[in-house]
């Protein structure tokens, strides 16, 4: 699944806020977007769609309801997923290399990736 900019600052949000949140809670934390107001139904229903959010409810928002959206996945599963959905997919061994080599992983980051690595081999 390939996310457009304007989704991606919807789900931007969506993932910071981590529970679910309404169009009028999109709007108003929606620093620097690149969309109009009046189009966030129209990328709303885009995710639905592609099933990067789902419907989580009703709010009341004064004398009306209002649905709420959760994403579907985390930040870093979409971002996993993106990486092997091109047709030219990246060696795993060598694309993990490659982000090892970062300048800023943590020895932390590091000693939890080697406790993933150990769990995944058992």
């Amino acid at each position: 699944m390939e996310l457009t900019k304007s989704e991606m600052e919807i789900m931007d949000v969506l993932w910071e806020a981590q529970k679910p949140v309404s169009r009028a809670d999109l709007l108003a934390h929606s620093e620097n977007k690149t969309w109009k107001d009046s189009s966030v139904h129209i990328l709303l229903n885009g995710l639905l769609q592609k099933n990067a959010i789902a419907e989580a409810g009703l709010v009341r928002r004064s004398k009306t309801y209002g649905r709420v959206f959760v994403p579907t996945m985390t930040r870093e599963e979409y971002f996993a997923s993106t990486i092997f959905s091109h047709r030219c997919k990246p060696d795993i061994v060598k694309l993990m290399e490659a982000l090892l080599r970062r300048e800023d992983i943590t020895p932390e980051q590091l000693a939890e990736i080697e406790a993933l690595v150990e769990q995944r081999k058992k």
